[in-house]
């Protein structure tokens, strides 16, 4: 239980800082910060082979590298929306 819930308070902080990072912040809420940076811990996982928010114990890498990926989605899905990544 306490796993999830650190899920969820690092994927949204990481959600909103990517967020504010690629200028969409006030496009989304706070449901869609969390998926943001719970997804982009996840894709940080898969494309750099890094620990991401479920890595023991929890750091500012893993914390980072998750930050990179949720940047990574944000530009992927302003990319796929308006044809630029900003």
């Amino acid at each position: 239980m306490v796993g999830i819930i650190i899920w969820l308070i690092i994927g949204g902080i990481c959600g909103w800082l990517a967020s504010l990072i690629m200028r969409t912040d006030a496009q989304q809420g706070v449901i869609l910060n969390i998926v943001v940076g719970v997804v982009g811990a996840v894709i940080a996982n898969l494309l750099f082979n890094r620990e991401s928010i479920n890595g023991s114990p929890l750091d500012i890498s893993s914390f980072l590298w998750s930050l990179l990926g949720a940047i990574v989605l944000l530009a992927i899905v302003n990319l796929i929306r308006r044809g630029t990544v900003r």
